[in-house]
């Protein structure tokens, strides 16, 4: 676990809350725009937020990415997905021939898109526009063993840093971290448990449409899986063990750029169940890093909304959805986008000549 300890310090190594000060002279501005106090509501409270991350940097234009991890897991042995597990590859090359709704998206919304291969279980060879990370062929199967080995969770951290940082020098300030996987939602699920203490019951879903005797099945795997490895309570599992026990290369990856990514003062726009869970994780490891945090989205997944209140989060949007690939996250930066435009562009009361309240 040396290298593991040792990767971890080098990711979550001074990271700060965002500057409460900046938030401040945030507020105050905004209360000298046209407009009747607070009346742009949550537009004003993400407006702040984001100048409180970037600090003076805040008008700056903003240059968005969003990433899409992938791997495999051993879980679908269980029959935990209504896809067999051969779909996770294939989504990757529909990613790469531009064909998925992250890929229309993210064109919409002009934000580079980059897909990572952590833990795919086939061999790429080399396919150009991946960026190959891969661990290993997918996680093991957590209903017998530890999802992970340290060393691979290790690496898994590291591949998340890298890439946060190749973003940082790329330019980008808000980036979107997105997931494909096939069983992923059965380990979102059984972080969920971990960390909120909510019974698999609470925070399995159907995840890719699971008719209801294969949802069963799906609850009473997670319920195995957190009893075999916490032993029915994870109040004394770190949140490393719990990553390595029950988490996804992919899961790792994204926690491990969340981390990064909240060292670099980036807006990182989380989106569904999985991408939160890899943010939880990250969260309860660098309890600072929750302030860099954007949810996007709320999903339909029923853990999504128990991570959503264990990191005091609030949604931008909630449009039903349970699609992952960070789309619903790409879908609100437009909003983010429009906070920052406002903030930065309407006038105010003196430069206007307008007359403020009585």
């Amino acid at each position: 676990m040396n290298s593991l300890t040792q990767q971890l310090d080098s990711i979550t190594h001074g990271i700060e809350l965002p500057s409460e000060l900046w938030r401040q002279k945030a507020r105050a501005h905004l209360d000298t725009l046209t407009k009747p106090l607070g009346s742009l509501g949550r537009l004003e409270d993400l407006a702040a937020q984001i100048v409180a991350i970037r600090e003076e940097k805040f008008s700056e234009p903003i240059s968005k990415g969003v990433y899409v991890f992938a791997a495999d897991h051993g879980i679908t042995a269980e029959g935990v997905s209504a896809y067999p597990r051969e779909v996770t590859h294939q989504m990757v090359l529909n990613f790469l021939a531009q064909g998925a709704a992250v890929n229309v998206l993210a064109r919409l919304h002009h934000a580079e898109l980059r897909v990572v291969d952590v833990g795919v279980d086939t061999d790429f060879n080399d396919i150009p526009g991946l960026l190959h990370r891969k661990v290993a062929r997918g996680s093991r199967n957590m209903l017998h063993e530890t999802a992970m080995t340290g060393e691979q969770l290790a690496q898994a951290l590291a591949v998340g840093a890298e890439i946060a940082a190749n973003a940082v020098a790329a330019g980008q300030t808000m980036i979107a971290i997105g997931e494909m996987g096939i069983g992923n939602t059965t380990s979102a699920s059984a972080i969920t448990c971990a960390l909120t203490g909510s019974a698999a019951s609470e925070a399995t879903g159907r995840g890719t449409g699971l008719n209801p005797e294969a949802h069963a099945r799906k609850v009473s795997v997670v319920q195995a899986v957190v009893a075999k490895h916490f032993g029915g309570s994870a109040a004394n599992a770190s949140p490393l063990e719990v990553l390595r026990c029950v988490g996804g290369l992919e899961i790792a990856a994204m926690a491990g750029m969340v981390l990064a990514a909240a060292q670099h003062k980036l807006v990182i726009v989380i989106d569904g169940f999985i991408s939160t869970a890899a943010a939880a994780i990250a969260v309860a490891l660098s309890p600072n890093t929750q302030g860099y945090l954007i949810a996007g989205h709320q999903s339909e997944e029923p853990g999504h909304r128990l991570l959503l209140q264990y990191l005091n989060l609030v949604p931008v949007l909630s449009l039903h959805m349970r699609l992952g690939e960070g789309t619903g996250a790409v879908l609100a930066m437009p909003i983010l986008e429009s906070a920052v435009a406002l903030y930065t562009q309407m006038a105010t009361f003196t430069s206007a000549g307008v007359s403020g309240a009585a």
